[in-house]
């Protein structure tokens, strides 16, 4: 029998001396065959006193190598992308902004590097605000008004639309629309109106007034005697004030209707602004018999005749109110001329209040 014949696991036979005793050593023991790697099916045999060569790994075990190596990957790119990844994260988990209110209703909002300045504030919203010219049977008037939605959702006061029967909107661009009234809420002072055939405009972002503080830094845009987008700034001075202002747009001594121009019949007025009632007290003429009362925020933010329905804006670039009503000395005095101008004593509806009617507004609900 040849080597090569011999049954597996036996050995091969040394030649003795005649005595027993065999002319060579014992070899040494065979170890099982040890497989090369997965899959192959060769068994390699370890050659005499060479140590057993290591174990695979198992596949549990390289699995659980895999999330390391992920992970310092991840970190890796974290390292290197650095402050940009942190600013990204945050514009897309709170809109630009550093508001907490869960009711926010996202739109445009100031860039990071201009966040907290005046020139930040309006650079963003002023392409939000729009000047709104209604004409009625009272004559024209001028108010302002805050983009909601790219096709042309507007909200402004009711006091600036009521009763008209032809709404012209001019954008900050100079492009001007033809509007309908959607829905008005007297009570509230809050209108809605939408542009015809628009699209793709840039809308302002609803904060959240419930955290609002007495301080807090505001910006006010607007179109105070027709000026389109004049921005002024100033700080919110008081907080849930009784404003009482007229239901109607003919109402305060045939003024025209909405804290515009004071323009009456043909555009030739009497000078006469929107008239509100505070602490028991008249301002801007007479509010007439059908009046209606809200909770406003006061700011010395400087408002003028045209300013209605413009936003009053944090530093964030949210929205925080529509301006509404603001006294003039030159009214008081009985003067048939409004360029006294602000005296720092202007009120805006919370845009929570805002928020909480849009529903109403846009089923086109009237009370």
């Amino acid at each position: 029998m040849t080597e090569s014949q011999r049954p597996s696991g036996e050995y091969p036979m040394y030649p003795s001396y005649g005595n027993g005793d065999a002319a060579y050593p014992p070899p040494p023991s065979y170890q099982p065959a040890q497989p090369v790697g997965p899959g192959s099916g060769d068994p390699v045999w370890p050659a005499p006193g060479q140590p057993d060569p290591a174990p695979e790994p198992s596949a549990s075990r390289r699995r659980a190598r895999r999330p390391v190596a992920l992970l310092a990957a991840v970190a890796l790119a974290a390292a290197i992308i650095g402050g940009g990844t942190a600013t990204v994260i945050g514009q897309l988990t709170d809109h630009g902004t550093n508001s907490t209110g869960s009711g926010v209703i996202p739109g445009t909002t100031v860039s990071q590097s201009s966040k907290g300045t005046v020139s930040g504030v309006a650079a963003a919203l002023s392409p939000t605000i729009v000047e709104i010219s209604a004409t009625s049977n009272a004559g024209q008037s001028t108010g302002s008004g805050v983009i909601i939605t790219s096709d042309g959702e507007i909200v402004t006061n009711n006091h600036v639309v009521a009763g008209s029967s032809s709404v012209k909107v001019t954008l900050s661009t100079g492009k001007k629309y033809t509007a309908d009234v959607v829905g008005t809420d007297p009570d509230k002072d809050l209108a809605l109106i939408k542009l015809q055939g628009a699209s793709g405009l840039k809308t302002a972002t609803l904060g959240d007034s419930s955290k609002v503080a007495v301080g807090d830094q505001v910006v006010a845009i607007g179109s105070p005697e027709g000026l389109t987008g004049t921005v002024t700034s100033g700080i919110v001075s008081a907080l849930d004030r009784d404003v009482t202002v007229a239901k109607e747009g003919d109402s305060g001594q045939g003024q025209s209707q909405g804290q515009g121009q004071g323009q009456g019949q043909g555009g030739q007025g009497d000078g006469q602004q929107w008239p509100f009632e505070f602490g028991g007290q008249q301002f801007n003429g007479d509010t007439g018999d059908s009046t209606t009362t809200y909770k406003a925020l006061q700011t010395d933010a400087s408002l003028n005749p045209g300013n209605s329905g413009g936003a009053l804006i944090n530093m964030n670039g949210e929205i925080i109110g529509l301006n509404s009503a603001m006294y003039s000395a030159s009214s008081a005095e009985g003067s048939g001329s409004s360029g006294a101008g602000s005296v720092g004593l202007g009120f805006a509806i919370p845009v929570n209040t805002l928020k909480a009617d849009l529903h109403t507004l846009r089923a086109g609900d009237s009370s």
